[in-house]
């Protein structure tokens, strides 16, 4: 197994390792700042989220860059990458910070892509993300962060960044997905 596969499954392994550290209450004071407070467990989870996060990059990088690039790494990938968002997603509902119906919104983009790419698989062609897929994943990266700090700094100002960037997660997640179908509407079987 190479590099960028080995890079792969470690993003997966800290899908429950994250998980865990979210969804588990340590009997501990949490970290406080005058009126804010963030719970150690969830500074643990919102470290293990970035470093899980950034490896989805690295791995690709160096599958290209070291022409290794493998069909396990193809289904390793989207996979890692579907259910590192999931959980998180499904944690936050838990976690009362994040409503349910925009985790279905995200996770049922995010499969109704993934069936649109393996249709165009099944066709002999790849489906290369677009410039709305890696702004979707960037804006839904920086919503879960904002959502696990707490909405951290911008609390102190009384400013929501919270409600913005999860409408921002939210618009361009259908956005990217109706683009996705709208733009690759001659894979879909119309008989």
């Amino acid at each position: 197994m190479n590099l960028a596969n080995r890079i792969t499954l470690v993003r997966i392994f800290l899908v429950p390792v994250m998980t865990i550290f979210l969804l588990i209450k340590l009997d501990v004071e949490p970290l406080s700042i005058g009126s804010y407070s963030i719970s150690y467990n969830q500074v643990f989870a919102l470290l293990i989220f970035i470093i899980a996060a950034s490896t989805d990059g690295l791995d690709g990088y160096i599958a290209r860059k070291r022409k290794i690039v493998t069909n396990l790494g193809k289904l390793l990938d989207p996979l890692a990458d579907k259910l590192l968002m999931a959980a998180v997603l499904i944690a936050l509902v838990e976690m009362e910070k994040l409503g349910a119906w925009v985790a279905i919104i995200i996770i049922s983009r995010e499969w109704a892509v993934t069936g649109l790419r393996q249709i165009a698989l099944l066709e002999g062609t790849v489906l290369a993300a677009s410039k709305w897929g890696k702004w979707k994943t960037a804006v839904q990266i920086t919503m879960i962060i904002v959502l696990l700090l707490n909405n951290f700094p911008f609390n102190f100002i009384d400013l929501r960044i919270d409600l913005y960037v999860v409408w921002a997660a939210v618009l361009i997640t259908v956005y990217s997905g109706v683009d996705y179908f709208v733009k690759n509407k001659n894979l879909i079987p119309v008989d």
